[in-house]
């Protein structure tokens, strides 16, 4: 069953364009380990330290709706992308409470629309919300930090009579928004990001996107044991390895190759690097693809209360 559009008269929306939209991705969420990379319910917390002592992160799952995944971020990214649209357009008066259809929310997020859907999609919602993260980035002083979850609030409009959806709002935490608005807070990321299936797979994009995505010529390597840190994954530091060998040994990132370093008396490294910035002749290269350039259209392609 697919869901159907009911909009629901107070929340006096405009659907927004779902195909031109420029992805965003808040750049202090990229590389640390802020999600679970596994589907499966995490109740163990995570707890991160930089190899320097400055940055810290803990992560505390719910009880009963466990962790939230590198999935559920994708409805982060979503609101990232809205956001920093918006900003682009000119707005003086950019919320942090959004308000949408989850059918077009889903399609934005290259999701099927079914009823199944919908209903994983509030699953994540609910993920979102509940996650308690503590952290000192952003935050003067090395006692300092700040907690938070994703989402403050949401909530699900539905009609009694059909229990069809006629609307959802979401309400992100002041941290993340703060974050968004910042200068420099956020990276445009591809939109094949979506189509990408494996939850190491979508982490490690991401932080190739905050790492090399700048960088030309050799890109940016990373040490394994560094790697694993950063990435929170359960499970050991040997099976981690064999993973992200088998991850590099495929190549399938979108925009990023992955090469394996092997180094004399040390740990394997991870090297990154643009797929447009190897030479013409490596496997692995990849012409750039062309970004449309986006026109503002009359009707604002967000969803924001009035």
């Amino acid at each position: 069953m697919s869901i159907k559009r009911f909009i629901d008269p107070q929340f006096d929306l405009f659907i927004h364009s779902i195909t031109d939209l420029p992805l965003r991705d808040q750049r202090e969420t990229m590389e640390r380990p802020f999600f679970s990379l596994s589907k499966r319910k995490r109740l163990a917390p995570i707890s991160y330290e930089s190899t320097d002592g400055t940055i810290w992160v803990k992560v505390q799952p719910h009880q009963d709706f466990g962790m939230a995944t590198i999935w559920d971020a994708d409805v982060l990214i979503w609101a990232v992308s809205v956001i920093i649209d918006m900003q682009n357009r000119g707005s003086n008066d950019i919320p942090r409470t959004l308000h949408f259809h989850p059918y077009d929310l889903l399609r934005a997020i290259n999701r099927d629309t079914g009823g199944a859907d919908y209903e994983l999609l509030k699953g994540a919602l609910a993920r979102l919300q509940a996650t308690i993260i503590r952290t000192n980035i952003r935050a003067k002083g090395k006692k300092k930090f700040r907690q938070f979850s994703w989402l403050e609030s949401w909530e699900d409009l539905v009609d009694e009579t059909t229990g069809q959806s006629k609307g959802m709002s979401l309400t992100l935490s002041e941290w993340l928004y703060e974050g968004i608005l910042m200068k420099g807070g956020v990276l445009a990321i591809s939109p094949e990001y979506f189509t990408i299936t494996g939850g190491r797979e979508r982490w490690l994009y991401r932080v190739a996107r905050k790492h090399a995505g700048g960088h030309t010529g050799e890109g940016f390597s990373i040490p394994l044991p560094t790697l694993y840190a950063k990435s929170g994954a359960e499970g050991t530091y040997r099976k981690f390895k064999f993973s992200i060998k088998r991850i590099a040994e495929a190549d399938a990132l979108p925009e990023f190759h992955l090469q394996w370093e092997e180094r004399e008396g040390e740990e394997p490294a991870l090297r990154m690097i643009r797929r447009d910035c190897l030479s013409l002749d490596h496997p692995g290269y990849a012409v750039p693809k062309r970004r449309l350039r986006h026109v503002a259209p009359e009707t604002p392609p967000f969803l924001i209360s009035r």
